[in-house]
């Protein structure tokens, strides 16, 4: 199939190189005698329009040979006035890279469609010689040839050959092909500039998304200490107050308000050590992942199966981002999907850190929802992935890929 697909790409090849260098020339030829009258702009920007549907045509074509289709690599069009954007097009290298390829590609692919062409057609007669070569007289070749054209025995015999040649034939179609497509990736790809361009919008949307993340958490724990922790930590204050006035007026009766308030102050403790827990667990640090993971499934009310490697030890960030993924799952399939089991898998690939977790739960899960969609910033703001799948009826998957070093 590979060896197909290589013979179809160079037979295209001779056709799509000779289309690209008549266009081009024709529009550089149409361009320049605008250029010196009110129209060259419009045309400039209408050649542009029409080599960029032409590369993409292009690029669509490699993935013939390379798998999948080149990512274009033309920056957003700008807006504005037509020197604007004149100026905006031809800023761009892959404007010209576009045209170095459609002159390129024309003896590119003529050299190399017509040796595809020629080695498929040599081989596939050769294969066929005992069924068509009695046709045609060969009574004045070479002696080398004559025996393999003249007699049944040699021709069957060049049948033979080219069925043993075929093998090498397919590997040179496949490597022609492969020649001709490393070119036009060097060409038609996005380069450097503007990987780094997209690279660098990417980490500043991720970037700012933790931002609004981490101000979000930051809000809630305020309101949570001032909504919970700090009245109740005053309710107790103002408890034992009371207590020592009772005290002095009559010892006996404040037993009661000393105890209230003891046990005010106790409460108000483990709900600061709840909050402290839902910034970063202390086991996270002390015994690392597994270690916390096992201690959550332990806590919760589903049946939890764990697998991973109990005494792997990643980076902070990445151990908490894994931890709290894996904590919201949990409680989602306990509060929402009505899931009896689920599992965790902790699997750790030339520096990636996979973690995985599966309920039985009834599906339905939406990725942007609240607390999926925070963690989808959190897991993006460490450069990975947050993927659900979660049909309706089941089962629920969650999947985050977080980088580590190795």
């Amino acid at each position: 199939m590979a060896t197909a697909r290589s013979l179809a790409y160079l037979a295209a090849g001779i056709l799509a190189g000779a289309a690209g260098f008549v266009w081009t020339v024709a529009a550089l030829v149409t361009v320049g005698l605008l250029s010196v009258t009110q129209l060259g702009g419009p045309a400039f920007l209408g050649a542009a329009w029409v080599t960029r549907r032409i590369a993409t045509v292009e690029r669509h074509r490699v993935g013939w040979v390379l798998g999948r289709p080149l990512d274009e690599p033309y920056e957003p069009a700008a807006p504005g006035a037509v020197r604007d954007r004149i100026a905006a097009v031809a800023r761009q290298p892959a404007t010209w890279r576009d045209l170095a390829w459609l002159l390129v590609s024309f003896p590119l692919g003529l050299v190399t469609g017509v040796a595809g062409v020629v080695v498929t057609a040599v081989l596939l007669g050769a294969v066929a010689a005992p069924v068509w070569l009695w046709a045609v007289p060969n009574d004045n070749a070479p002696w080398p040839l004559r025996p393999l054209l003249t007699t049944t025995a040699g021709r069957f015999a060049l049948c033979a050959l080219g069925l043993l040649l075929v093998p090498v034939a397919a590997a040179l179609l496949r490597r022609l092909a492969r020649a001709v497509a490393a070119a036009a990736r060097a060409l038609l790809a996005p380069g450097a500039h503007l990987r780094l361009v997209r690279e660098a919008a990417r980490l500043a949307e991720t970037r700012s998304r933790v931002v609004d993340a981490q101000a979000a958490e930051l809000r809630r724990i305020e309101r949570d200490l001032h909504d919970g922790a700090q009245a109740r930590i005053v309710a107790a204050g103002m408890t034992l107050a009371l207590a020592v006035r009772k005290l002095r007026a009559d010892g006996g009766t404040a037993l009661f308000d000393v105890d209230l308030a003891r046990r005010q102050l106790e409460e108000a403790l483990a709900e600061l050590r709840r909050l402290v827990r839902g910034i970063h667990p202390p086991i996270l640090t002390d015994r690392g992942l597994h270690a916390a993971l096992a201690a959550l499934a332990a806590d919760s009310s589903l049946a939890v199966s764990l697998r991973g490697d109990p005494a792997g030890r990643y980076p902070a960030a990445v151990e908490s981002a894994a931890y709290f993924v894996v904590a919201e799952g949990l409680a989602n399939a306990g509060k929402h999907a009505e899931a009896s089991r689920c599992g965790i898998v902790l699997n750790r690939t030339a520096g990636t850190l996979e973690v995985t977790l599966t309920d039985d739960g009834r599906g339905g899960a939406d990725l942007t929802g609240g607390g999926l969609d925070g963690l989808r910033r959190r897991v993006e703001a460490l450069d990975g992935t947050l993927t659900l799948t979660s049909p309706s009826g089941g089962p629920t998957v969650l999947h985050a890929e977080l980088p580590c070093a190795s």
